[in-house]
């Protein structure tokens, strides 16, 4: 039972988190898909004043687009695919950070800070690989503009993956700069939390943390300082991990993008990203608007998933 409601608590957390910011999510998969059209097509040069201009006018138009062509509800594309793939992922992710941690700790003896980058990078892997179709599709779908679609719906979408890109393992295109993504930002985050939250309570528990609603033995931080220290962990975990993000989605899109075929393994794709953008309009590229993605995303997750385990009694 305690088993189950940690996972509920986390998927529920991940599961509202992840809805509220579909529309980031929609614009991030317009800009990506954008600026590699534009670069197989035309070849722009980041040289003037007058191109760097031009690209961003395109890419608000391309962003204009999605409520123009397909109203509001065109902002959450793909948001059915998500929220399938998400609440498991979240109840999988903490499952498994909770037994990665009992075990290391147990078997390697190694706890304090450690423990938590080490199953916390464990853990992310293990949810991305088992929910790792889902984003595909996800990804795919909110690729698509109204008039031009590939596909018709997530059924249809895994239909025709499967039949044209490979059968099974066209599922998971982009996986290994995913994983190798994944294990510092997890990681990251759930150690730069857990620190934020172990030395604030222990250094200043009266202006940062109050008593636990379930149990007034144990100190919680309030709520405010919960997402901020949220925010800070998906801020420096995302910067960390960003161009796996890149490289992954540019793989993700697969055969949707010209010179598909310059980027069918995670070496040549970033070799081909860096080549032809380099590292900050490139690797790094969209980092900012992810910012404001990430940021909230984090911050909510990690303090939903607080105040689910007062909720459950888990304290």
């Amino acid at each position: 039972m305690l088993c189950q409601n940690n996972s509920c608590s986390f998927g529920s957390s991940k599961g509202f988190t992840a809805s509220s910011q579909s529309p980031l999510q929609t614009f991030r998969a317009a800009c990506h898909g954008l600026q590699c059209t534009l670069q197989g097509m035309q070849n722009l040069k980041w040289k003037s004043w007058s191109a760097t201009m031009n690209y961003w006018y395109r890419v608000f138009s391309a962003l204009r687009a999605v409520p123009q062509k397909e109203g509001y509800l065109g902002l959450y594309k793909g948001n059915g695919a998500m929220m399938i793939r998400i609440f498991p992922y979240g109840a999988i992710q903490f499952m498994a950070f909770e037994h990665y941690k009992t075990l290391i700790t147990t078997k390697l003896g190694v706890s304090g800070h450690v423990h938590r980058l080490m199953a916390g990078s464990m853990a992310g892997m293990t949810a991305v690989i088992c929910t790792y179709p889902l984003d595909m599709v996800r990804v795919r779908l909110a690729f698509q503009v109204k008039g031009e679609h590939t596909y018709t719906g997530i059924i249809h979408a895994f239909k025709t993956i499967y039949a044209k890109e490979g059968g099974f393992l066209g599922f998971y295109r982009g996986l290994m700069p995913t994983i190798l993504g994944m294990a510092p930002y997890a990681g990251v985050s759930f150690f730069t939390f857990g620190t934020l939250k172990s030395v604030g309570l222990s250094y200043a528990p009266t202006l940062l943390g109050r008593p636990s609603s379930d149990n007034p033995n144990v100190l919680v931080l309030k709520t405010h300082i919960n997402l901020l220290c949220g925010g800070v962990a998906g801020a420096i975990a995302q910067t960390i991990s960003y161009p796996f993000d890149v490289t992954r989605r540019r793989m993700q899109l697969g055969t949707v993008l010209p010179e598909f075929e310059k980027c069918l393994t995670m070496r040549e794709t970033m070799k081909y990203v860096y080549g032809h953008h380099g590292i900050r309009k490139g690797l790094y590229r969209g980092l900012s608007l992810n910012y404001i993605r990430c940021i909230p995303s984090q911050a909510v997750a990690f303090t939903t998933y607080e105040l689910m385990k007062q909720f459950f009694h888990l304290n």
